[in-house]
């Protein structure tokens, strides 16, 4: 006698244990940085989020990042750096683009610049070790919200300048992946609409 095949089984209902034990993953979203205020992590803190933000996929063991604090003073000394820099670059630009580079690091009263430490390797793909420094800057603003600190993950041109890789003390094969901006959130940022992943899943079978 022939069986029956009345299709895949249903879909089981979501477990509520699940949605409590992912509810601090679900509820990650970036801070704009204009509402970054004190307090930020002290040193003490920060060492402690890094210490679970370097838990990360590192194949071969290969570290391949390191971190840059910015804090007090030195926030309003990189902004006038990087204003002259803008300058430099574009004799032309608009005094607004300008101040807006001076004041871009003084809101959040915690920046750390992570560093991706690539180069040459003959065993691990340079890709790689980039994917892995750019998981460490996403661990650590995780890190830094189940504190309920708040932060957001910032590049832009000064990521990318190589007069300012030089002012860091970045060599050939260092680059800068983030500017994490850390702080005590001064809104509620409301949530945005997420993609959908059954839109973006596909079973792939020979």
């Amino acid at each position: 006698m022939s069986q029956i095949n009345f299709g895949p089984p249903p879909v089981p209902a979501p477990d509520p244990r699940h949605d409590a034990a992912l509810a601090s993953l679900d509820a990650r979203r970036s801070v704009p940085m204009l509402h970054l205020a004190e307090p930020g992590p002290d040193q003490a803190t920060l060492l402690r989020l890094l210490q679970s933000a370097v838990r990360v996929p590192d194949h071969g063991k290969r570290v391949p990042w390191r971190f840059l604090s910015i804090r007090g003073d030195a926030r309003h000394a990189l902004g006038e750096r990087l204003a002259a820099r803008h300058r430099e670059r574009d004799p032309d630009a608009g005094e607004a683009l300008i101040e807006k580079d001076r004041g871009r690091f003084s809101h959040a009263p915690l920046i750390v610049v992570v560093v991706a430490r690539l180069g040459p390797d003959p065993k691990i793909p340079e890709q790689e070790r980039l994917l892995s420094a750019g998981c460490v800057c996403f661990a650590l603003l995780q890190a830094a919200q189940a504190l309920g600190y708040r932060g957001c993950w910032l590049t832009g041109w000064a990521a990318y300048d190589p007069e300012i890789a030089r002012w860091f003390g970045l060599d050939a094969h260092e680059h800068i992946v983030g500017f994490i901006h850390l702080g005590t959130p001064t809104l509620a940022v409301p949530e945005r609409e997420r993609p959908d992943p059954r839109d973006l899943l596909s079973e792939w079978a020979p």
